[in-house]
């Protein structure tokens, strides 16, 4: 089969290649799915690039990465089905994010084929093609499981969401809304019509105003871009709120080579018990459940997914790489296979 492929950590032109590989056989309880397209996203980036170096001591790799093929969602069918999966059939079209344990290390899905745990997977609802499937995994996984998880969004509740028209933003738009929240949404000038049209009944252009500075506050402050230190987004928090961070580093331009996002997230944990508005650790569904909960909402139109107007084959992955890593991909950029 084809797949795209690295030996070692470094930028995505310099280390990806397509390669002929053998095509990966099911084990127990897994499936072995033709991959019709999958995404990349900051995460893709940072298993590729090895870094924040930390990455690599959790579970990508110390010295290359571990499993040579990036990538971590898919969406495609099954051809055949291993010792005990029984969840699938061949012909079944699925979608799901194959990396369970954290979304810095490669998965196998920027191949024609890969052999999947079926736990990990979901039915695609009707109507729903393979670029807009792939566009849902792991993004509105992470938009769900901290809006709910760490946020405890309610009906009724304040929601700003930084960075709303990235991947994980558009989700974090349409879930909150959803969920019956008021969202403010904060992005630049040539996404606010999208995240006008997602729901967001306030959009804030980051290039003409500071969201810190608008004097208002909110109950749930979704940061998915910000550097900001905690003492300036206080500004907007309600004194009973809750900041969410994502923390992405904008691809390494933050200079945290070692910790990356995490150089900010901990010493936040470390004030969490003395100030109410950082949240300690969290528990959040279990990934299944939130998969489940998601092909749900997208099955009854609820929420739905966002691809970007430039989708790429599997030859130009380095180039959708550059695409994400450049800012200005409106949702999630998709690899058709």
């Amino acid at each position: 089969m084809k797949a795209i492929v690295q030996d070692r950590y470094g930028p995505p032109a310099e280390v990806l290649r397509l390669r002929d590989v053998p095509t990966p056989v099911p084990g127990p309880g897994q499936v072995l799915v033709r991959v019709r397209a999958t995404s990349v996203h900051a995460d893709v980036w940072h298993a590729v690039n090895g870094l924040p170096y930390v990455l690599r001591l959790m579970g990508g790799g110390v010295r290359a990465p571990r499993n040579p093929i990036p990538g971590t969602d898919l969406a495609g069918e099954v051809t055949s089905v291993g010792p005990g999966a029984a969840r699938f059939q061949p012909g079944s079209r699925v979608l799901g994010e194959v990396t369970p344990t954290n979304q810095w290390c490669n998965g196998g899905t920027l191949a024609e084929h890969a052999a999947v745990d079926e736990a990990d997977l979901q039915p695609i609802p009707e109507g729903l093609g393979w670029e807009q499937a792939a566009a849902v995994p792991t993004a509105a996984l992470i938009a769900l499981m901290n809006l709910r998880g760490v946020g405890g969004v309610q009906a009724g509740d304040r929601v700003l969401v930084n960075g709303a028209g990235g991947s994980v933003g558009v989700w974090a738009v349409q879930l909150a809304r959803s969920f019956g929240a008021h969202v403010t949404a904060v992005d630049g000038p040539e996404k606010l019509d999208l995240l006008a049209d997602l729901g967001a009944e306030e959009v804030v252009d980051y290039t003409q105003q500071d969201f810190t500075r608008l004097g208002r506050r909110y109950d749930i402050v979704f940061d998915i871009v910000s550097q900001k230190p905690f003492s300036e987004v206080r500004r907007a928090l309600d004194p009973d709120g809750t900041f969410v961070l994502i923390g992405h580093d904008q691809y390494g331009r933050s200079g945290h080579r070692v910790l990356g996002s995490l150089g900010r997230m901990l010493p936040l944990m470390a004030v969490a018990p003395f100030v109410k508005q950082i949240p300690g650790f969290s528990r959040t569904p279990p990934r299944a459940e939130s998969l489940a909960t998601i092909v749900d909402m997208l099955g009854s139109g609820a929420i739905r997914p966002v691809v970007d107007d430039r989708t790429f084959a599997l030859a130009e992955a380095v180039a959708a790489i550059d695409h994400v890593t450049s800012g200005r991909a409106r949702g999630r950029v998709v690899v058709t296979v």
